[in-house]
């Protein structure tokens, strides 16, 4: 075999198969098509359920003694006024 028939012999079987490839390709999109179009007009859409929101709790409010509540408002008042400083 020459050459130029080896070439050409490449190029047929190239042809051959990308066009196998394409032609598979074709039917995979064409059967995905039919599959998703089969879904929509066949299966119903489920509603989603929703549960109910939950009732939280909430915890009694703990009284804040007035000692530590002054403890407090000096330290914000100490942190404040050296701040200022800086």
């Amino acid at each position: 075999m020459s050459s130029t028939e080896l070439l050409m012999e490449g190029v047929e079987l190239m042809l051959m198969g990308m066009g196998a490839v394409f032609v598979f390709l074709m039917l995979l999109i064409g059967c995905i098509n039919l599959m998703s179009w089969l879904v929509i007009r066949f299966v119903p859409e489920e509603v989603p359920v929703t549960a109910a929101p939950r009732q939280v709790p909430v915890p009694a409010a703990v009284p804040v003694e007035p000692e530590l509540l002054a403890a407090i408002g000096a330290a914000v008042r100490l942190h404040r006024a050296k701040r200022a400083v800086s």
